[in-house]
C-alpha cells in the first residue's frame, strides 16, 4: 500500500504529464483544425478540450471540499485502479455541466484546461489522508471511488480524452 505522501506525488506527477501531452496536442492545431468535427459527428478536439478542463474544475472541486463530497460507508474498500479501469465502457455520454458548447475557441480552452489543471494540482496537494480515503463519489462510469482515486480518475480520463483527440485529428487529416 502506498504512503499518502507517496500517493499524491505519484497522482500529480501522472496528472502532469498527462495533461502536459494534451495541451501540447492542442497548442499544436491552428484554430480552424482545433474546431473541425469528425465526419459522422462527434466533437472537435477543441471540443474535447473544453469538457477535459470542465471535468477537471469539478474533480478539483471534489479533492479541495469546495463542492462536498459524501463520506463513504465504514465498509468501504477500494478496489484496485486496474480493476476500475476495467470496468468503464468504452463509450460514455457527457451530461450536464461537462457537454461542451457547438464552438470554442482553442484559445479559450487552453486557458480553462491550464486554470483547471492549477486547481486540480492545488486541491491534490492539500488532500488529507482522512479525507482522501474516508470521502468519495459514485458515478455511473466508475462506480464508488475515494477522493484518492478521483486523482487516478483524473489522469486516466485525460489520457482517454488525448486519444480521442489524436483519432479525430487522424481522421481529419486523412480526409476521412
Amino acid at each position: 500500500m502506498e504512503c499518502h505522501e507517496a500517493r499524491i506525488a505519484r497522482m500529480r506527477a501522472a496528472y502532469r504529464e498527462s495533461h502536459g501531452r494534451f495541451v501540447q496536442r492542442l497548442k499544436s492545431l491552428s484554430a480552424d483544425l482545433a474546431q473541425r468535427t469528425p465526419p459522422g459527428g462527434g466533437w472537435s478536439a477543441a471540443q474535447i478540450g473544453w469538457h477535459v478542463a470542465a471535468v477537471d474544475a469539478s474533480f478539483a472541486a471534489l479533492v479541495s471540499g469546495e463542492r462536498p463530497a459524501p463520506a463513504l460507508p465504514e465498509s468501504f474498500v477500494e478496489r484496485a485502479w486496474s480493476d476500475v479501469i476495467a470496468s468503464i465502457p468504452d463509450r460514455l455520454e457527457a451530461s450536464g455541466s461537462v457537454v461542451p458548447p457547438a464552438a470554442v475557441p482553442i484559445g479559450d480552452v487552453l486557458r480553462a484546461l491550464e486554470e483547471s489543471a492549477a486547481k486540480l494540482d492545488a486541491a491534490l496537494a492539500g488532500l488529507t489522508p482522512a479525507r482522501g480515503s474516508r470521502f468519495g463519489v459514485t458515478h455511473e462510469a466508475v462506480g464508488t471511488v475515494s477522493l484518492y482515486q478521483v486523482g487516478d480518475w483524473a489522469v486516466a480520463h485525460t489520457i482517454r480524452h488525448n486519444a480521442q483527440a489524436k483519432r479525430v485529428l487522424a481522421s481529419e487529416r486523412r480526409g476521412a
